[in-house]
């Protein structure tokens, strides 16, 4: 497979360690690109649920991809977020060209962009983390149950559903974390006069350019390799939104965009 150039590439949300964690497609989309700088918005390896009996070889290509991507050049960056939050005691760390942060900017092409996993906006975070490490058990419990839906289905000839993504709309509470976490996130930026910010953590990709009455500012989100399987990727001075298919031709993986081109002036 040759590999596509891109600029910089952010993901976040794997999960690795989980079972809700979508590994195979991960490490085929990770084997197709050559980014020069990687950005890997927190929640990787899933420390919360880590469980010594499983760690699939899967999960272990993922890593083994990042540390050739680092041993050809790649710059990556590895943010964390609060299901690896034991890194933050490393904070500042620097391993040749991996650079273990809490939080990002970058200026791209003149432009300021501000990275960080969004946990911080998060109540039951910082209030109540039994509660979200609860919901955490409970959320891997749904992918799962997910999963083994979906198998029955396909093998029926039946279209594949997320019963997480299904849940998430259907709870107004839920719908309006997500406004909520945007709204403050592009807040923040536009107040600090950032370009970009670009977050993980709620598992809800998109690019939007969102305004208040100070300005406005471009809000990204990479998503997760647990429901939606998507990436963002910055290239020639704009932004696109890959999401991971499920179909292959000839052996290769394809790439739907979702989003195909975002130009920021």
């Amino acid at each position: 497979m040759q590999r596509r150039a891109v600029e910089w590439v952010v993901v976040s949300d794997f999960h690795l360690g989980t079972y809700g964690c979508h590994a195979e497609e991960l490490g085929d989309y990770l084997e197709s690109i050559e980014p020069k700088g990687l950005i890997l918005n927190g929640d990787i390896i899933d420390i919360w649920q880590f469980r010594k009996r499983y760690f699939p070889a899967a999960h272990w290509r993922v890593l083994g991809r990042i540390l050739d991507m680092m041993q050809s050049g790649t710059t990556v960056y590895y943010l964390t977020g609060n299901h690896d939050e034991l890194l933050r005691k490393l904070s500042d760390l620097q391993l040749s060209n991996l650079h273990l942060r809490d939080k990002l900017v970058l200026e791209l092409d003149g432009k300021q962009a501000w990275f960080f996993h969004g946990d911080v906006f998060d109540v039951t975070m910082q209030h109540a983390k039994w509660l979200a490490r609860l919901g955490g058990w409970g959320y891997d419990l749904l992918i799962w149950i997910n999963r083994t839906a979906n198998l029955f289905l396909l093998r029926m000839g039946r279209d594949r559903i997320s019963i997480s993504k299904r849940v998430k709309d259907g709870v107004k509470q839920a719908v309006k974390f997500m406004a909520d976490f945007e709204r403050i996130a592009s807040d923040l930026a536009i107040e600090n006069g950032y370009d970009y910010v670009v977050c993980g953590h709620i598992h809800q990709p998109k690019m939007e350019r969102i305004s208040n009455a100070s300005g406005s500012v471009v809000y990204l989100n990479s998503g997760d390799w647990v429901e939606n399987l998507t990436a963002l990727e910055y290239d020639a001075g704009s932004w696109r939104l890959y999401h991971h298919g499920t179909e292959a031709v000839a052996g290769d993986p394809i790439f739907r965009p979702v989003v195909e081109r975002m130009e920021v002036a």
